[in-house]
């Protein structure tokens, strides 16, 4: 077991990046790569070679805007139609415009993409309206061509450092971060002119069906630290109303991936075998869409390939099991599945925080600049919706950028001596408790409440119940949770952002009293949506240690919509005539 040492450093350093999976190793390249001059750090609670949501790879990238298939003006169209129009589009376009030229040099790094025989990138079509799907050949390769490109720039790396609270000056500026080694329990204080936050999703907020903790759709070491750390340094959070659900395969806690098999001609199906929906893009109607189809005499739902060639259905599984979830051919294989006999049962996976699915995540800006000076966030965890592998990518090469020529700019701030003793006393107070509740039952029973109370469809008295059931949790999180060593004690840290996460979910779901984004924000007693007055994203802040939530207005869009293409997504169900 990991023994508990009393120690504490400090160090220093121009642009501090938190998270080693996708978002976090790019900008602490491209910030290095602004000024070699500048010091950057990436701080890693596992190992940068292999950690994040891509640890195992990825399949292709789900938005890949590339000329002769896609302009950014149609893919800004193109989200903020499925969002319900509740975007900023700064972001989104900024994104679009740049995403192309990340492609490229990813293919350079070495992660190479498919190609038609002129060698151009050949793209596939899923999407309502563009086509943006670019599979990987080789997405295997993707930690290890980052790592190689860290190296070569002699980026200083802390693996095994839990980051736990951020540091600020008094003026209210960022000033670095408090962590913790998950091995032995030192403290690190590192001083940074500007952070930049690439924690990931919020993955272990909900339940799985299969009851197991780590069985979730997410990458499971996800646990929110990101979305905890912003919202206690006052930063806002958006849209977090907007839970991520999204089709997974029963019993298995990965996606059923109609997106990689649906250009070979697979699609989703009710028990019929017929297609109840025409596109098998994420959105929050084509999830509520999945929930009704499941919940009536049709269901249960299925991905169905048995309808194409053996040859086709052999290609198909060469790239679903190999890359990112290679335990699903096992899967398979342990029960007596096979694609080309039978349909692969679907279900609904358990609620999360992801922008990368959905549209909740720290708010920024089209430079990824949070609403606390010096302060970052890209990826998974912030608010440009529909993100994506490839988002994480862009958006953590623009923060990367932004951080490093602000850093060449300031000085670096003097932090608040006081927070470190709190933190400290908050941090090691499981470590001295000679009994208690074990992290992982806690874990359990914050979770447990979230689906009871907190899944969609939501219900006003359910969450107000939840809100008060969770506030017990909360009880026993800080009066009985006990850590006998250092790894246990990273498990007490995660469950103490679980619980923040739960609790900013309850309070945002009660916010917005209407439905919105299809079954992300289903409410039961508010059925319809309200666009005059909730056509705005709702901000969610800490302010004198109280949880609050405001209106933001969506700002004038870049790209305008037509009426008619507003409610491209509402029109997703076959036809009967169909």
């Amino acid at each position: 077991m990991d023994h508990l040492v009393d120690g504490l450093t400090e160090v220093a350093c121009d642009v501090l990046v938190i998270g080693g999976g996708t978002a976090g190793p790019m900008a602490a390249l491209k910030a290095k790569q602004r000024s070699q001059d500048l010091k950057v750090v990436l701080l890693e609670k596992a190992n940068v070679k292999r950690s994040g949501a891509i640890s195992m790879g990825m399949d292709g990238l789900n938005n890949a805007v590339v000329p002769g298939y896609s302009t950014p003006e149609q893919y800004t169209k193109e989200i903020t139609i499925a969002n319900d129009g509740i975007v900023d589009q700064a972001p989104i376009v900024k994104y679009a415009s740049r995403c192309h030229e990340i492609i490229e040099e990813l293919d350079r790094f070495g992660i190479r993409f498919q190609k038609t025989a002129n060698g151009d990138f050949d793209l596939k079509k899923v999407h309502h309206l563009g086509t943006y799907v670019l599979p990987m050949p080789n997405g295997d390769t993707v930690k290890k061509a980052l790592y190689r490109q860290l190296r070569r720039e002699r980026i200083l790396i802390s693996n095994r450092y839990m980051a736990t609270r951020l540091l600020t000056a008094k003026n209210g500026r960022i000033a670095g971060a408090i962590a913790v080694n998950t091995r032995s329990a030192e403290f690190l204080v590192v001083r940074a002119k500007t952070v930049i936050l690439c924690m990931g999703a919020a993955g272990r907020l909900g339940l799985p069906h299969s009851g197991y903790l780590f069985g979730t759709y997410e990458n499971p070491t996800n646990s929110g630290d990101g979305y905890a750390m912003a919202y206690h340094a006052g930063a806002a959070l958006a849209n977090l109303e907007c839970y991520q659900i999204n089709p997974l395969i029963k019993d298995y806690n990965g996606p059923a991936c109609a997106y990689v098999a649906g250009p070979f001609g697979a699609y989703t199906a009710n028990n019929e075998g017929k297609r109840f929906i025409e596109s098998d893009y994420w959105s929050g109607q084509m999830m509520q869409e999945f929930y009704n189809e499941l919940k009536s005499g049709k269901g249960p739902v299925f991905l169905k390939l048995n309808h194409l060639h053996s040859d086709t259905v052999s290609e198909i599984e060469r790239i679903l099991h190999r890359v990112e979830r290679p335990s699903r051919g096992r899967f398979h294989e342990g029960r007596g599945t096979d694609y080309r006999n039978k349909m692969i049962e679907m279900h609904i996976s358990e609620i999360g925080f992801c922008s990368g699915h959905s549209a909740s995540g720290v708010f920024v800006d089209e430079y990824a600049r949070t609403t606390v000076a010096g302060l970052y966030a890209a990826g998974d965890m912030a608010s440009v919706p529909h993100n994506y592998m490839l988002g994480a990518f862009t958006n953590g090469a623009i923060a990367g950028e932004h951080a490093a020529e602000i850093a060449g700019e300031v000085d670096l701030p003097e932090f608040d001596s006081d927070l470190l003793g709190r933190e400290r006393e908050r941090v090691l107070a499981p470590t001295r408790r000679a009994d208690g509740i074990p992290p992982n039952q806690l874990e359990y029973k914050t979770r447990r409440l979230v689906n009871d109370y907190l899944q969609p469809p939501k219900v006003t008295a359910k969450m107000k119940i939840g809100q008060d059931r969770l506030a017990e949790v909360r009880d026993d999180l800080e009066t009985a949770l006990v850590a006998r060593d250092a790894h246990e004690l990273m498990r007490c840290l995660e469950v103490s952002s679980i619980l923040d996460c739960a609790e900013m979910a309850a309070h945002a779901s009660l916010f917005r009293t209407e439905s919105r984004w299809g079954l992300y924000h289903h409410r039961v007693d508010h059925p319809e949506k309200d666009n005059a007055n909730w056509f705005c994203h709702t901000l969610l802040r800490k302010i004198d240690d109280q949880m609050v939530s405001e209106k933001r207005a969506v700002q004038p869009y870049l790209v305008p919509i037509e009426d008619e293409e507003r409610t491209a997504y509402d029109r997703l169900r076959v036809s009967k005539n169909a």
